[in-house]
């Protein structure tokens, strides 16, 4: 049990994903310690998404491996999912149910007594200040519901490891600063988060590490620190790393 516990919460090792011609990961090396908030960022097509379908299961590697929670995917597939939080980039969720009904049927599928995942489901929509109009359906939210909604979703089996495909996209200020403390509370418990986002000051203040991507290539690794350089913020780095060029000029605008 000691070796498990040791055991990065994440460890990929040479993964590659080829569509056609095109590799959208290409060789990928990343190991996430437990217990760490850790940030995985690149432009758009770089092989993000890509790189969380193969974790969540959705997506089978070209090659390389895959081991969440010390064990190996997909051999044990079904005993990581019941360990892992998910939220999708696309909002996976039923819209013809209400937010406790959702929560409540994860919790089901999870493996949860019916009681438990009933009272789980009615004290997380608090939480995330969702219990206002309890009938209201899912496909009548905003986007920033279905956002807090999915998050609940993925919180109530306590899982250790969760993947985080821009949960904050979409969320008010208020909204995304609540999402925030209940995923910093549930690094301190012990929790693993791998979170991919575009907002890269949440990045900043959230994740004790970073790993940026780039054409489906490990370009960047390192704590907050030993990225930046001088005063640069993680913006500045993610444009020099990445090979972001100065925005041209037109005479007219």
């Amino acid at each position: 049990m000691e070796q498990m516990d040791s055991s990065p919460a994440l460890a990929i090792h040479n993964l590659r994903k080829v569509y056609g011609n095109k590799a959208a990961v290409d060789g990928l090396d990343l190991e996430v310690p437990r217990g760490c908030f850790f940030g995985f960022l690149g432009p758009n097509g770089a092989g993000k998404t890509t790189t969380i379908r193969m974790l969540m299961g959705l997506a089978p590697p070209t090659s390389g491996t895959i081991e969440l929670l010390g064990l190996s995917m997909p051999e044990h597939a079904l005993e990581v999912k019941g360990k892992i939080g998910l939220v999708p980039d696309e909002s996976l969720l039923f819209d013809h149910l209400s937010g406790l009904e959702f929560t409540e049927f994860v919790g089901r599928m999870y493996g949860l007594a019916r009681p438990v995942a009933r009272e789980r489901s009615r004290e997380l929509l608090a939480l995330f200040e969702l219990d206002g109009e309890p009938g209201k359906l899912i496909g009548d939210y905003s986007k920033g519901m279905r956002k807090r909604v999915a998050m609940a979703a993925a919180l109530i089996h306590r899982p250790e490891l969760f993947l985080l495909d821009e949960p904050f996209e979409g969320v008010d200020a208020v909204g995304a600063r609540l999402m925030k403390e209940i995923l910093l509370d549930q690094v301190r418990r012990g929790a693993t988060m791998f979170l991919t986002s575009h907002v890269l000051e949440v990045v900043e203040r959230l994740c004790d590490r970073v790993a940026i991507i780039h054409d489906g290539k490990l370009v960047k690794l390192g704590t907050m620190a030993e990225l930046r350089t001088g005063s640069e913020t993680l913006e500045d780095v993610f444009v020099r790393v990445v090979g972001g060029h100065p925005a041209e000029t037109l005479d007219w605008l």
